[in-house]
Formats: structure tokens, C-alpha cells, sequence
């Protein structure tokens, strides 16, 4: 892309019968959002006019066939499918996780062909998406064997980055998941895209402990003292600022995480659980370690409010701005690291 061309942002429009629609429309609803970026909806020009209609809105959108005729200063939306489509909020659909499904699978293939810049997912159903073509635990898993990337989920505000070394893998299967060469991978991940998309010259690291108070040497459990803690000390001597494992329990009420740009917890709910808390509804899930820029809301589908005209529209907003921000910032990056001469006096 050149620097003076308007971002193309995509957007898959998730499970039709949760928020996900609600949240996308009522985001460019307010038409000073094109002035950041060119927004391409995958999924159908009957279906957005229902929503527009039922929710009350006063957006004008363009249908197109493709990514690649997307107007810039308009809605577009790619139609995907020509079919009607029946909505029924609130419920769970096999149909319609068929359309979350397509929605997500043109929309991945536009940004494999570049035909938009970044892209953000709506909220999809992880039960009634499943299908042959998608059999995974949720997007993180699906876009990375797409993308051919080895990815991390990283929620991400302003102030607070909280990595996974093990995404959406049972409680009981973590401490046979988490290897030496796992946490080297994970956290070279998250080195790399501190450094060329969130302008982090040099990373400081925490790792959060596997066991209650990190094991407590050994008592409470051994992974900590036999994988976490031998790994961690083999990266920190090779310079890198990586630390821990620190006990899970106090880090986050003790605001330790102020002292580090990311924190690395061990499993889904150990870092979900304080991010969410400390910052629900502002926060973005982003999947570092792909060659394409991926981010969502932090919420899902919200059934027990889809239709009602109830949906907070702030993370999904925040999931835009955020992917745009990091999109400028890895190009920034790659300009700087492919001429090495314009890095003299400048802070990445």
C-alpha cells in the first residue's frame, strides 16, 4: 500500500444471530469512521439492509463482488453469498454459522491477495461454525494455518498486552502442552511484535508461573521449576529482558504489569480473566505472529442481547483503530529495517 492511500479494512461479519452485525454497523454508522479507513463487509447486501432497517440506521452502503472494487469514502459490502438468509437473534444455528463461515473464508482470501490491508472479525459462534473446512478452536487457530504463521493470542489496550503461551486447550492438558521450545516460540512471538508493531525497542518481558505461587520451589507442582524457569533463564542470556515466573495470584492487583510491555500467561483464563476485568469493553484481541493484521472485539456473541439494540459498540471500534494503528506502525517498521540508514536517531 502507499502511504497516501486510505487503509482498506475488512470485516467478517460473525454469527448473524449474535451482536457481531449490530456492533460492525453501528461503528460506521457515524460516518466521520471513513476518514480512518475504507471499510469492506463480507456478507450480503439483503442482509446488511435488513440490520440497517432493524436497528434503525441511517448508513449508505454499496454493494460490490469483490474486495478489490472497493470505493474508498463508501461502505462496500462484498457480496458473498446470494441467498436469502433467516435471522433469528439470540439462537443457536448450524445454517447460520455456515454463512459466519463463509463470511470469514472470503474475507481471509481478499487479505491473502491484498485486496484489503487489514482485518477484523466479528464475533463467531466457535460450536455451530465447525464444519470439514472448519474444524478449529476458534479464529486464531484457523487464520494461522491460512496465513502459514506461528500465532499468539494477544489482548491488547493501551496500557496492558496479556499473551498465551496455550489459547483454548483444557485445564487438564496445560502442563503436558507447555515446553521448553513452546515458550521459546511464544515469547519470540511476542518480541518480534512488540518490536515492529508497537514501536518497543527492546521488549521487557513477564511470565506468569503454571502452578499456584509459581510452585512454590517445587511443592505445589515441578513444571515451573524443571520447564519455566530453566527456559526463561536460557533467553535471558542470550540478552533478551524476559522475567519470571511470577506468581499469578497478586501480579495483577499489585500492578506489577506496569513495570513490563507485555505479560505471558499460561493459560487462557489466568491471563482473560484479570485483562478482562481490568479493562472490558476497551479491549482488542489481536493474533501477533502473522504476516497479516488480525484484530476482534474481546467479547463474543452475546446471544442474550443480539436484536435488542443493546450492544456496546466500544471494543469492536477500539478492534478498528487498534488494527489500523498497527498496520502503520509494522509498515513504518519494514521501511525502517529495509533501509538502515533512515533508523539513524529515530526510537522504533
Amino acid at each position: 500500500m502507499k502511504q497516501d492511500e486510505i487503509i482498506k479494512l475488512g470485516i467478517s461479519i460473525g454469527d448473524l444471530n449474535g451482536i457481531g452485525s449490530e456492533i460492525v454497523l453501528k461503528t460506521f454508522d457515524d460516518s466521520r469512521m471513513l476518514d480512518f479507513c475504507t471499510p469492506v463487509i463480507f456478507a450480503n447486501s439483503k442482509i446488511i439492509n435488513f440490520l440497517k432497517k432493524h436497528y434503525n440506521l441511517g448508513l449508505n452502503f454499496q454493494g460490490i463482488d469483490s474486495a478489490d472494487k472497493a470505493i474508498d469514502g463508501k461502505i462496500n459490502v462484498v457480496n458473498v453469498w446470494k441467498e436469502n438468509v433467516n435471522i433469528n437473534f439470540g439462537e443457536e444455528d448450524n445454517e447460520i454459522g455456515t454463512y459466519a463461515f463463509k463470511s470469514l473464508e472470503a474475507a481471509t482470501e481478499a487479505l491473502k491477495k491484498d485486496h484489503i490491508d487489514v482485518l477484523v472479525t466479528a464475533p463467531i459462534n466457535k460450536h455451530t461454525i465447525q464444519s470439514d473446512q472448519f474444524n478449529f478452536p476458534g479464529h486464531t487457530d484457523y487464520l494461522a494455518k491460512e496465513l502459514d504463521g506461528e500465532s499468539l493470542m494477544l489482548m491488547i489496550t493501551d496500557d496492558l498486552k496479556v499473551g498465551l503461551l496455550t489459547d483454548h486447550v483444557a485445564l487438564k492438558d496445560i502442563s503436558e502442552v507447555i515446553t521448553p521450545d513452546l515458550i521459546e516460540k511464544k515469547i519470540g512471538i511476542i518480541s518480534r511484535t512488540l518490536k515492529q508493531d508497537f514501536r518497543v525497542e527492546k521488549p521487557k518481558i513477564a511470565v506468569l508461573g503454571i502452578n499456584p505461587h509459581s510452585g512454590d520451589n517445587g511443592v505445589i507442582g515441578k513444571e515451573d521449576e524443571e520447564i519455566l524457569k530453566p527456559t526463561i533463564q536460557k533467553i535471558k542470556d542470550r540478552g533478551e529482558l524476559v522475567f519470571g515466573p511470577y506468581s499469578a495470584d497478586s501480579f495483577f492487583g499489585t500492578k506489577n504489569y506496569k513495570n513490563f510491555d507485555a505479560v505471558i500467561a499460561s493459560y487462557h483464563d489466568q491471563g482473560l480473566i484479570p485483562f478482562k476485568t481490568l479493562s472490558f469493553g476497551r479491549g482488542v484481541n489481536f493474533t501477533a505472529g502473522l504476516n497479516k493484521v488480525r484484530t476482534s472485539p474481546d467479547h463474543g456473541t452475546a446471544f442474550e442481547i443480539a436484536g435488542k439494540n443493546e450492544a456496546n459498540i466500544n471494543s469492536f471500534k477500539e478492534a478498528v483503530f487498534k488494527a489500523l494503528e498497527i498496520y502503520k506502525a509494522r509498515q513504518e517498521y519494514m521501511r525502517l529495517t529495509e533501509n538502515p540508514l533512515k533508523k539513524q536517531g529515530r526510537k522504533l
